[in-house]
């Protein structure tokens, strides 16, 4: 099936990033999409992407000098989770997972994923992406997981916090927040909006944050130097709580698809000294994922 009209593939030729990560650093935040003809996309997705398989991925990662992955399932795959727990099975025990799931899976369907790598659910709160799911049911997945030791991960925009909030700190388990919580860029860190999160973030030990995807939220462009001070905040305020990844393949991006050598070397930008680099690619993944 062709993909969906204007939809831009991943960057065919990454640069080599001048900034070489330490021993063991981990893209905490990546995708697996098919190959089509052996994991279909899911008829209620609202984008059909271009194939993005875990042999590209893997390939990408040895590129960038990355050692492991955290593969999140994508919405285009809905709650079927071959793909991605194939990508684990793949990866010699350098690849953890994220699911997807609704109600109805089943203990035994948990169990496979776990024993693949799994460790963790998605909630998708992006209308645009998803329909929303009863926070009933949620609160009902969340329980399950939680047996597992798994954790949960939200991805809202900015504006929702406010709605969604005593929802959030009401979850059993370790709450790790996409993408710096999709804060409004011509706001400035200063804003309400964005203090309030770090107040979450204060409040709340077990809440965790990815600092990733400013090419979704950058108003001039790479190397996206307007949301430095979003994730450099996070990192200095919350250092053994942020965890860093790609975003690769990138998918529904508006205009072009982002140099994944830019986005590491964006790391120096927002952890600006060794130590801190440490924690946030290696430390603190290898910490939530695989302790």
């Amino acid at each position: 099936m062709p993909m969906s009209p204007g939809y831009i593939p991943f960057h065919p030729n990454p640069s080599k990033p001048k900034f070489k990560p330490p021993p063991g650093a981990v893209d905490a935040h990546c995708h697996v999409f098919g190959p089509e003809h052996k994991f279909p996309y899911a008829p209620e997705r609202k984008y059909t992407p271009c194939d993005a398989p875990k042999e590209k991925l893997f390939a990408l990662r040895d590129f960038l000098e990355l050692d492991k992955n955290v593969i999140v399932q994508a919405s285009c795959h809905s709650k079927d989770n071959r793909a991605m727990v194939d990508a684990l099975q793949a990866s010699h025990g350098r690849a953890k997972g994220v699911a997807f799931v609704g109600e109805e899976v089943t203990d035994d369907e948990l169990k496979w994923m776990d024993r693949a790598g799994v460790r963790g659910v998605r909630f998708n709160f992006l209308k645009r992406l998803v329909d929303f799911t009863p926070r009933d049911v949620l609160a009902r997945i969340a329980a399950r997981v939680e047996k597992l030791g798994w954790h949960i991960v939200v991805y809202f925009e900015m504006p929702d916090l406010p709605e969604l909030e005593d929802f959030f700190t009401a979850l059993p388990t370790t709450v790790v927040v996409d993408h710096m919580g999709t804060p409004g860029v011509k706001k400035g860190v200063d804003h309400t909006e964005n203090q309030r999160f770090h107040r979450l973030m204060d409040k709340r030990q077990n809440f965790w944050v990815k600092v990733t995807c400013p090419e979704r939220m950058s108003l001039g462009g790479a190397p996206y130097d307007d949301v430095v001070p979003f994730g450099r905040a996070l990192v200095e305020h919350f250092p053994h709580r942020v965890i860093w990844g790609t975003d690769w393949p990138h998918p529904n991006m508006k205009t072009e698809a982002p140099d994944d050598g830019v986005l590491v070397d964006n790391i120096r930008k927002v952890a600006t000294t060794a130590a801190a680099q440490q924690r946030l690619l290696v430390d603190n993944p290898m910490r939530l994922y695989w302790s």
